[in-house]
Order: structure tokens, then sequence, then C-alpha cells
């Protein structure tokens, strides 16, 4: 079993396409209706997110990318969109947490010393 993507909901598709694009990097798949909704699928090497345009409700999520270098990313979001951390777990890992475009809840997390 491997992972093969995780699912957002969102009320604005198009602006949570621009966002992941422009934040992680991810590159458009395909872009789908299926049972009335529109699907978009984003990529980057072995991870998928899948996002499922939904105007009635807003839903939040959180997702946790591994990431080389927490300060690199960091200095890619504005500081209106960091909802806490930096933080060092006890284990040496390095962590911290962003609002995105929807009020979901990203966590970039860097296991490793950069």
């Amino acid at each position: 079993m491997r992972f093969h993507h995780y699912g957002l909901e969102v009320p604005n598709l198009e602006e949570s396409v621009v966002f992941y694009k422009k934040h992680l990097g991810l590159q458009e798949q395909h872009r789908i209706f299926f049972m009335g909704e529109e699907i978009v699928f984003l990529a980057a090497d072995n991870f998928r997110l899948e996002l499922i345009f939904n105007p009635y409700e807003e839903k939040s999520a959180h997702i946790c990318f591994e990431v080389k270098d927490l300060n690199e990313v960091s200095s890619q979001f504005d500081a209106n969109q960091k909802i806490e951390g930096p933080y060092e777990l006890e284990n040496g890992w390095k962590t911290i947490f962003y609002k995105g475009p929807n009020k979901e809840v990203i966590e970039f997390l860097q296991v490793k010393p950069a």
C-alpha cells in the first residue's frame, strides 16, 4: 500500500489551484467533472493533491509536508498566513503551521538539519 493523494473540498477552486502551484510547486495533472463536481489533481513527484469544488460548505483539514529547509519554505509565505511556530520538537524536528486560502491548516516539517 502507498499514498496516492489527499483530497480537500474548497469553496474557491481556482484560488486554491493558484495557491498550491505558487507555494508548493505542484503542477496541474488533470481536471475532471465527476458526479457534478469539478475536481483538479495537482502533483509533484510522488505526491498528489485532489481539490474538489464545494461552494456550499467550507471544510478545514490538516495536511503535512516534509521539507528540506523550513526557513526556505517560510520565506515563501506572508506573515499573516502563519498560524503558529516554528517549533523545535524533542527529537530535533522543526515544524511551522500556515493558513491556506480556505482556512485549511498546512504544516511543514523538517526532519533533518538543513
